[in-house]
């Protein structure tokens, strides 16, 4: 059988796609090259170091850092902020998913308007959404004074500065992180699919959990992943909504490097943290595999 024109390796032209290809991904390597391997390179250098006099940093090759990571008050903050962070995202899925599905099933035009809707947050910075939120959860705020009104409550329900606050904040912050993957996947997905499974017998539950999880599963995946690892070092919303009462890791990273003045441990802590962010991708590629 005769080959192909531009089918020979040995061919110039045949290298040509793959080149381009380098060509069109360079500036993403260089992005990442600068701005996210070698801070992490740089990181890693100072957690080896030591604390010196007057705050000053000795470089050196010194595992302390790692090993007082595992104080158990250390491990307790952690297991704190995991567990916040896994509630916040099973919270912002069970809110998130119906929500992006509902979005993906509509028509182009009432789609781009309730898009819009979940992208209104964004317009406004951060900090004055979290503020806005603590004007409404204090005694004298909106909240109680509406339910005050209502003849609900006798007396204010101190919601601010609680762990019930913080989980507020977080799942505020995060919610369109998960709707926008979700409805992404979602989006893609050919019904003809799911009726497919109606016809062959399959009630709702089945259909849900055989045919539609599976198909929407990369944005799941992707949703928990933009939900948990950015709640573990939230430390924004716990300082404001928490009143710092609600202590997470990236409180004390935070701390290290702005009271505490220990940039060697509070490197180390950052370094432990990208690797918790590390084997929650990788789990997530696992289950995605395990799936496929």
């Amino acid at each position: 059988m005769q080959a192909l024109p531009g089918a020979n390796p040995e061919n110039p032209h045949a290298r040509l796609p793959r080149v381009w290809g380098w060509i069109l991904i360079a500036p993403m390597v260089v992005w990442l090259a600068l701005f996210v391997l070698a801070p992490l390179g740089i990181l890693f250098v100072y957690s080896l170091g030591t604390t010196g006099e007057l705050g000053m940093v000795e470089f050196g090759l010194n595992w302390g850092n790692y090993a007082r990571a595992f104080d158990p008050i250390y491990l307790k903050i952690l297991a704190r902020s995991i567990g916040y962070a896994a509630l916040t995202t099973a919270l912002c899925l069970i809110i998130g998913y119906p929500v992006g599905w509902f979005i993906a099933r509509q028509r182009p035009v009432v789609r781009n308007r309730l898009l819009l809707l979940v992208m209104i947050p964004f317009w406004t910075s951060f900090l004055i959404r979290t503020y806005a939120w603590i004007a409404i959860l204090k005694s004298e705020g909106l909240l109680n004074a509406t339910l005050l009104a209502a003849k609900v409550i006798p007396q204010p329900l101190e919601l601010l500065y609680t762990p019930f606050a913080v989980m507020i904040g977080l799942v505020y912050a995060y919610l369109p992180f998960m709707i926008l993957p979700v409805y992404g996947s979602a989006e893609k997905l050919d019904n003809a699919l799911v009726e497919a499974a109606h016809d062959l017998g399959a009630g709702p539950l089945r259909a849900f959990g055989e045919v539609i999880i599976p198909l929407t599963w990369p944005g799941i995946a992707a949703g928990m992943l933009l939900v948990f690892v950015p709640a573990i070092g939230m430390f924004a919303i716990t300082d404001l909504m928490g009143g710092a009462r609600v202590s997470m890791i990236g409180n004390v990273i935070h701390n290290q490097f702005t009271k505490a003045l220990n940039y060697p441990f509070g490197a180390a802590l950052g370094i432990i943290f990208t690797l918790l962010f590390v084997l929650t991708y990788a789990l997530l590629q696992w289950r995605g595999r395990k799936r496929a």
